[in-house]
């Protein structure tokens, strides 16, 4: 029988390694394509190190929850599904509305609270949203997301629709009612829906380990008989593998599935978090597995991205975040007198 203090040193020396990573290239992926990854998984670092600055000089309010060290997770996930697929997420969701195809500048404003923002400007961080683009949303409940998304994979499954939903989630998130409710129902009715935990290690200060009986996150799925895995949240391409295999079954067979992305975040929870919970040895760690880093040596190795190109690409990047920044800065705040507009949808919604 597996005691706690078994199950405590297996979370702890859970990293990538301990999960599945993709040992090349894809084949079939043309080079502009995985330069376009590492572009993003760059655009996100800068974005987010850009919106931290910016909240610290209270451009930005309320909560704020970054992506950094994550952007492998991020853009694996965004890109191993197809455009018409709906997309619901948690509150730390900046990078994935960003690969969804809303601009940065159009999130920037959001952030700041302007009426040029994806939410026209009330809905902040936690809240980004854009039914063109099929982002269904932030929420800043945790679990909130999963009840939603499961009724959109019904809907589309009533349809006879060939879009499916993808929901992502914290690790902690699976420590609650709704991640239990939302599986079986997905599974009890044979819903297309892909479910992805971005297990980061910790759920605000609390290790995964001292919430979670089962720190193997991916093993929760056992329950309901649903396939699940376990993934290198690190590794940009064994995500993206991971999330198309499932987004496939999920298509095709009408099968629902659970993906465990291993992650690290390299700040506290939230902007706010002055992150003194966490080991020094383990934040290092971890930081020595930059996930931009890794996927640029892997580039450069298979000849795809010299230094000169890096570099090209990076500026690119800084170019766009600081673009996005002078956009919002410049946009109007929303006027008093539209202070209740919205407050029930309108026909057609947004």
């Amino acid at each position: 029988m597996e005691t706690r203090q078994q199950r405590k040193a297996a979370a702890q020396g859970a990293g990538p390694g301990d999960a599945r990573s993709s040992a090349s290239l894809l084949e079939g992926t043309d080079r502009e394509t995985l330069l376009n990854y590492y572009y993003q998984m760059v655009l996100i670092r800068y974005f987010e190190e850009k919106a931290g600055e910016m909240y610290t000089r209270a451009r930005i309010g309320g909560y704020c929850h970054l992506n950094l060290g994550e952007e492998a997770t991020v853009v694996g996930f965004c890109a191993g599904l197809e455009p018409d697929d709906y997309v619901y997420t948690n509150y730390r969701e900046h990078g994935y509305a960003i690969c969804r195809g809303i601009s940065p500048a159009v999130v920037m404003a959001e952030l700041f609270g302007k009426k040029t923002g994806c939410s026209l400007g009330r809905g902040g961080s936690m809240h980004l949203f854009d039914i063109k683009r099929r982002f269904m949303g932030g929420y800043g409940i945790v679990g909130g997301q999963l009840p939603l998304a499961v009724g959109a994979a019904f809907a589309l499954a009533y349809r006879g629709a060939r879009e499916i939903v993808a929901c992502q989630m914290g690790d902690g998130t699976t420590n609650g009612g709704p991640f239990h409710e939302s599986l079986n129902l997905a599974k009890l009715y044979r819903l297309p829906v892909v479910f992805l935990i971005v297990n980061n290690q910790y759920g605000m200060g609390t290790r995964v380990d001292q919430g979670s009986a089962v720190p193997d996150l991916y093993r929760k799925a056992c329950a309901y008989d649903m396939r699940s895995e376990r993934v290198d949240g690190t590794d940009v391409l064994a995500v993206l593998e991971a999330v198309r295999t499932a987004a496939r079954i999920a298509r095709e067979e009408r099968e629902p599935s659970l993906i465990e992305a291993v992650s690290y975040r390299f700040r506290g929870h939230s902007v706010v978090d002055p992150d003194r919970y966490r080991p020094e040895e383990e934040v290092r760690r971890w930081r020595e597995r930059d996930p931009i880093l890794l996927y640029a040596a892997r580039l450069k190795e298979a000849g795809l991205m010299d230094d000169a190109k890096r570099q090209e690409l990076e500026a690119r990047a800084q170019q766009e975040v600081e673009e996005a920044v002078r956009f919002a800065e410049e946009s109007e705040f929303p006027s008093v007198d539209e202070l209740y507009d919205f407050v029930y949808a309108g026909e057609g919604g947004r």
